[in-house]
């Protein structure tokens, strides 16, 4: 749900502008969804009307006053892992009460998803590195 690409899991695969969100001063909160689609939603997300609402989500995200951003990574075995990072649990609460997140999430439920997870965590401790090329 952001520019950023799809992390190469696969041997020979080459790292194309793949970009970390920043790390942030915290405290701030990490919401990590972990999913494996179904068939009918299509494993590349384009099945089903998942990559309208996909594109819809963050276009809404976005707006949250509090959202920091957002890294995306997909195995070729099907699992995906999204984490947003939010400023506070109130950009949280916003964006888990958001009444069309609500509708996505129950479409989600009953289409795309096999199975997934949802993490809510509070970041205590966060650091980043940038290898300086030139």
């Amino acid at each position: 749900m952001s520019d950023h690409f799809i992390a190469p899991v696969a041997e020979g695969a080459s790292a194309v502008s793949v970009v970390p969100v920043a790390a942030y001063e915290p405290p701030y909160y990490a919401v990590v969804f972990t999913s494996v689609k179904t068939e009918e939603g299509g494993r590349e997300g384009k099945a089903g009307g998942y990559g309208e609402t996909n594109e819809r989500m963050e276009e809404l995200v976005e707006k949250i006053p509090g959202y920091l951003g957002m890294d995306y990574a997909g195995s070729p075995g099907g699992l995906s892992i999204t984490i947003g990072y939010f400023r506070d649990a109130d950009a949280v609460e916003e964006w888990r009460t958001n009444a069309e997140h609500r509708a996505a999430q129950r479409r989600g439920r009953a289409e795309w998803y096999e199975r997934y997870t949802l993490h809510v965590a509070k970041v205590e401790r966060s650091h980043g590195f940038e290898r300086e090329h030139g």
